[in-house]
């Protein structure tokens, strides 16, 4: 199991970024700087920073865009988030993060990562209007 695992970690690391991908990027983020790719088997992760803000996108083997995210302070959330987390059945709960996600899929979305007496640990979806779309058991 582990030779397999450090095979495939190996083997990650091995395949060359496609010119597809990384023409799909500079052409939706012209302006970044610092760019460090990932393979992640069936799609490139790329770790940058724009406007002195650090970001991670993703990008299929084809090199359509397939999701952006940025970690964000809690006091730069939208107050129809705030609010929605507020009215939420888990406000006992200790917020720990949130992220900033934009996808193909579901547009705008803010990822809240919550954690309850160290032990428990979700993801909140919240959409720009504040509502809860999605919650995540996370290991």
């Amino acid at each position: 199991m582990l030779l397999s695992a450090t095979f495939t970690h190996t083997q990650a690391q091995i395949r060359k970024i496609p010119a597809e991908v990384t023409e799909a990027f500079k052409a939706k983020y012209p302006n970044t700087k610092n760019a460090e790719w990932q393979d992640k088997i069936t799609s490139f992760q790329v770790n940058y920073e724009m406007d002195d803000v650090k970001y991670q996108s993703k990008f299929s083997n084809k090199g359509e865009w397939i999701q952006t995210e940025k970690m964000m302070d809690e006091a730069a959330l939208p107050p129809e988030v705030k609010d929605g987390y507020n009215k939420s059945k888990f406000t006992d709960w200790e917020l720990k993060s949130v992220t900033w996600v934009q996808s193909r899929e579901n547009g705008v979305q803010y990822r809240l990562y919550i954690r309850k007496n160290g032990l428990e640990k979700k993801y909140l979806y919240f959409d720009k209007g504040g509502r809860l779309v999605k919650d995540a058991i996370t290991i």
